[in-house]
């Protein structure tokens, strides 16, 4: 006696039609992804270049001085994306070992036990609202950066001092906001690695840490190139913190100054900038749009290289 399958489908005819319309239905939600990423494209293009032909382009990008309410209005970012560059780049050489760290942690060296406690609690970090980092920056993180600009420069004439607010209050901030990225997708692509990995580095007589730096860490590296992509981005596009931790004065990125950041100079004078100040800010939105671009495509580029020699 033969045994009858059944199908959810039915027929071939209805399971045909059926992958047809998902087959559709996928198309029309990456169309509109890719609609997506070509309309902000499209939009930061028309608004933020008018200024740069208004201004001119040197002016903007290389000046130094902004006073976009003065008498002559001065429109230059150099110093704010310098900031941008400085304040991210040390963000991460900061962050990405911590979260890179913390992940081989919990994926091959912590007991199940406390695992399972200190996971929650980077979950939580994500959670938090990103105005609470900056809040907690103000109470926590100023007062000591304070104290200490108050000890190093101590009796000196030329130095302004910042009250905390400077660009090694917004480095730190970012540093800890980037943690929960960084280390959530690392921790995921660790997990990835398959078993036996491990256990052929073992058997050869490797040790545990050199089977976790010389075989797991480098077969889950497109995962954690992935994380440091998404952390890099969270870095450079983080606004409400930074504005309340550095100070957004316009100033060389140096460790005890007040300074401004690509996202600060946007939201703290887009309330109320108008004509020619407004496509300024638009222009600067531009800037972080391509420097986003820029890094996104660096870093996949140097995966797509490193995988390339794997494969080798």
């Amino acid at each position: 006696m033969q045994s009858k399958s059944y199908s959810i489908f039915g027929g071939h005819g209805s399971k045909s039609g059926i992958e047809h319309a998902a087959e559709v239905i996928f198309t029309i939600c990456g169309f509109f992804a890719v609609l997506a990423v070509a309309s902000i494209s499209i939009y930061m293009l028309t608004s933020g270049t008018p200024a740069l032909f208004k201004v001119g382009i040197l002016d903007i990008l290389f000046g130094s001085v902004w006073k976009p309410d003065a008498a002559v209005p001065s429109f230059g970012i150099l110093y704010v994306i310098l900031t941008s560059i400085v304040g991210t780049a040390l963000a991460i050489l900061i962050g990405v070992p911590i979260g890179v760290m913390t992940s081989v942690f919990l994926a091959e060296v912590a007991p199940q036990k406390l695992a399972d406690i200190v996971r929650p609690a980077v979950e939580l970090l994500a959670g938090i609202p990103s105005v609470i980092y900056g809040l907690l920056g103000i109470l926590i993180l100023n007062p000591i950066m304070y104290d200490l600009e108050l000890k190093i420069f101590k009796g000196s004439s030329t130095h302004q001092f910042t009250g905390g607010a400077n660009l090694i209050s917004a480095v730190l901030v970012l540093a800890l906001m980037i943690l929960p990225t960084v280390i959530n997708i690392s921790e995921t692509a660790l997990r990835s690695v398959p078993q036996h990995f491990r256990s052929a580095s073992l058997a050869l007589g490797a040790t545990k840490i050199q089977t976790i730096f010389h075989v797991v860490i480098p077969a889950a590296k497109s995962g954690i190139i992935t994380a440091i992509v998404l952390g890099t981005g969270r870095a450079i596009g983080e606004a409400m913190a930074i504005s309340l931790v550095s100070g957004s004065s316009v100033n060389i990125p140096l460790p005890f100054h007040s300074v401004r950041f690509l996202t600060t100079a946007i939201v703290s004078e887009m309330s109320y900038a108008s004509g020619l100040h407004k496509q300024v800010l638009f222009t600067i939105g531009l800037v972080l749009f391509i420097f986003i671009m820029m890094i996104n495509v660096i870093l996949n580029s140097l995966l797509k290289k490193g995988g390339n020699k794997n494969d080798k």
